[in-house]
């Protein structure tokens, strides 16, 4: 359990220096976090809901401020390449979040050839109904690309290291909560860049 907890502050701390240096991306983060965790407790009441704020809301802030405002230049602080970061990404980098991006926003059409998605459904009536429908896909998207990446990471590193990033993911909702709740001031006082002058167990 030890070498667990410490595989998860080990990729907790390199997601965070490598890849959350603007108080943009931090700010919309915490926005991000506090509307995945809406959506965690609409979950068990109301799927759909929890779909549509994971997906429109909390997702669609969180990668905006990697793929918006997010520095892609030398990271003069790690002393690393965008490049560099960008291989050796435990999880999603950009490239992959394309891909799972296109793959949600394309679900819909499915739909559109089939209303039935292979008699899952009965055929949409209304644009409500349709709505409902693509938000149970979306939810299959997201839970699916949680555990391809998870599996894919069994066979590209180990069993512990897939685990340990599942982990983060999912409770990333809460750390970033805590990591990120002052960047909105930061921004206020006009601090766009972390300086990044704290450690790792600070």
């Amino acid at each position: 359990m030890q070498k667990f907890l410490e595989a998860l502050a080990t990729q907790r701390w390199d997601d965070h220096r490598f890849y959350h240096h603007s108080r943009i991306n931090q700010s919309l983060h915490f926005l991000s976090a506090a509307s995945f965790l809406c959506a965690y407790v609409l979950l068990f009441t109301d799927p759909v809901a929890a779909a549509l704020i994971g997906w429109l809301v909390a997702m669609v802030s969180r990668q905006a401020g990697h793929f918006f405002f997010e520095p892609k230049g030398y990271d003069e602080v790690n002393q690393a390449t965008h490049e560099y970061k960008e291989n050796v990404k435990v999880g999603f980098n950009l490239r992959r979040k394309v891909i799972l991006h296109a793959i949600w926003a394309l679900s819909p059409l499915v739909l559109l050839i089939d209303p039935t998605l292979l008699g899952i459904f009965e055929p949409h009536t209304d644009p409500t109904s349709f709505i409902h429908h693509t938000a149970l896909i979306w939810l299959t998207v997201g839970i699916g690309g949680l555990l391809f990446r998870t599996v894919h990471l069994f066979f590209l590193k180990d069993v512990q290291t897939g685990i340990v990033w599942l982990t983060k993911i999912v409770t990333d909702p809460f750390h970033d909560l805590k990591l990120y709740h002052k960047a909105p001031l930061y921004l206020l006082r006009g601090e766009f860049i972390d300086p990044m002058g704290h450690r790792q167990n600070t």
